[in-house]
This record gives structure tokens, sequence and C-alpha cells, in this order.
């Protein structure tokens, strides 16, 4: 499975990255922290707090979007969305 995260500001995005990981679906990743760090590190990014909401997002729409809150350092986007395909 691809992951496509996606820093968005005012609609636009100003930054992308894809990475590929073994597992074929959402629902068997049992840890989205490894996955998350390696997209957030090629982004320059700190990474976001992952809830459980997020992953429900990723289970049943294969998108999640992370706000600035979700962030424990201060962020300089919107949103970051990251889509599963």
């Amino acid at each position: 499975m691809n992951i496509w995260g996606r820093v968005k500001q005012n609609n636009s995005t100003v930054d992308d990255a894809v990475i590929t990981i073994s597992e074929k679906t959402a629902h068997n990743v049992k840890d989205w922290g490894e996955p998350m760090a390696e997209l957030c590190r090629l982004l320059n990014l700190s990474r976001p707090v992952i809830l459980k909401k997020h992953i429900r997002e990723f289970e049943e729409f294969s998108l999640a979007v992370f706000r600035p809150a979700d962030f424990l350092e201060p962020v300089s986007f919107d949103r970051f969305e990251v889509e599963l395909y």
C-alpha cells in the first residue's frame, strides 16, 4: 500500500511525499507510528499525534486529515492530509 502525505496551505498543496509499506489495507497496520514518522521525516515535519479518530478515518475513508492542533510543535500550514492507495 502507498501512503501519500500532502501539506496544504489555503487549499493549495505546498509539499507532498509518497511512501510504500508492506501492509495491503489500513486494517492490517498495527502501528501507524512508523509509517507516519517516515512520511513526516521526508516532509521535514514533526510527527502529529495519531488519535483513534485518525485511525478510523484511515480504515473507513483511506484519508485522514491532521490539523495544526494535532501537532505538538507549531506548524505553518492549514492541514496535513494523509491518503492511502
